[in-house]
């Protein structure tokens, strides 16, 4: 019988709130319980006061992009959550321009062309390569500022509800000249609610981005670290009969993909490492005959497989 897939992204993955200790243990523990999943990697996110992650100006931040090379031999892939999780980044002057539009509201301007966005995610790539480091996927950077909120609300009005699909083909285009780490491209745009299965938003050529929504929400303490928000039971009961993975297994679902912030989850100062913890050994526990833990990419690898248009 087919098994359902579990795994999980981790948003705001960085060396700034929790030290790269803290994301050794968390590669350790991935990789010695078997599980996979995938963490973003934000080489503008302290843009403004510490420089690019991609050009290291200290042991600490070393010392991460070491980790980061070894996460997807641990079973993590590396999604970009863009550049910055703030304003868009101008790579010409090595900064964020002060009106900079923000990345996750930009994903869905319908006025970016295919260029300006394959640009721009082609720059994001070459500093990724510039320290060893392959992306796999994209995750859009959530923002819930007045401009963002405000301008998300316009573009609903004029129907512009998805993302710009010159966007989906920018990323087509840079995975078919292999600057993606594999053929098939993983988007995570927003959250699926009860929808379990992923789809083709462009495809050609053996290669196909796909937007992968999580279907289970965060209650390992959020961006905001908060121990009210922090319940394994949400994901699977102690004895293994209830929770958002079980009804997906026990329906059957193709997939039950969580996510998580680093401010809850990493195991230095995240109210949810130990939640987290409990939720895999749970799955381990109950549902190890039916379930099979895979990271997105291969994931979505595996939709692509003879997919050629």
């Amino acid at each position: 019988m087919p098994k359902t897939v579990v795994s999980f992204y981790c948003d705001d993955t960085n060396p700034y709130v929790a030290p790269p200790s803290a994301f050794a243990t968390f590669l350790d523990f991935v990789r010695d319980e078997g599980i996979a999943g995938e963490s973003t990697v934000l080489l503008g996110y302290e843009a403004s006061s510490k420089g690019l992650l991609s050009r290291p100006g200290s042991d600490v931040e070393r010392s991460y992009i070491n980790q980061l090379k070894r996460a997807y031999s641990c079973g993590i892939d590396t999604h970009m959550e863009l550049m910055t999780h703030g304003g868009l980044f101008d790579f010409a002057e090595n900064r964020i321009p002060v009106d900079a539009i923000h990345e996750g509201v930009w994903l869905f301007e319908p006025g970016v062309s295919v260029d300006e966005y394959e640009s721009y995610f082609s720059h994001i790539i070459g500093e990724g390569e510039r320290i060893g480091i392959r992306f796999t996927g994209l995750t859009q950077p959530g923002c819930g500022c007045a401009a963002c909120v405000s301008r998300h609300r316009q573009l609903s009005e004029q129907g512009a509800t998805e993302t710009n699909p010159n966007m989906h083909r920018a990323l087509l285009n840079l995975a078919k000249r292999g600057r993606f780490r594999g053929k098939t491209v993983p988007m995570f745009i927003g959250s699926g609610g009860d929808v379990c299965a992923a789809r083709a938003v462009a495809a050609e050529g053996g290669c196909a981005v796909y937007d992968l929504p999580p279907n289970a929400t965060d209650w390992l303490g959020l961006w905001l670290n908060a121990a009210d928000k922090v319940d394994p039971d949400y994901y699977i009961s102690e004895d293994g009969q209830v929770g958002r993975i079980v009804d997906s297994v026990r329906a059957k679902a193709q997939y039950c993909i969580f996510y998580a912030h680093w401010q809850g989850l990493n195991p230095a100062n995240g109210v949810g490492w130990n939640a987290f913890k409990t939720v895999v050994h749970r799955i381990g526990k109950h549902l190890s005959n039916e379930v099979i833990w895979q990271r997105p990419s291969a994931y979505t690898d595996g939709l692509c497989v003879g997919r050629t248009a």
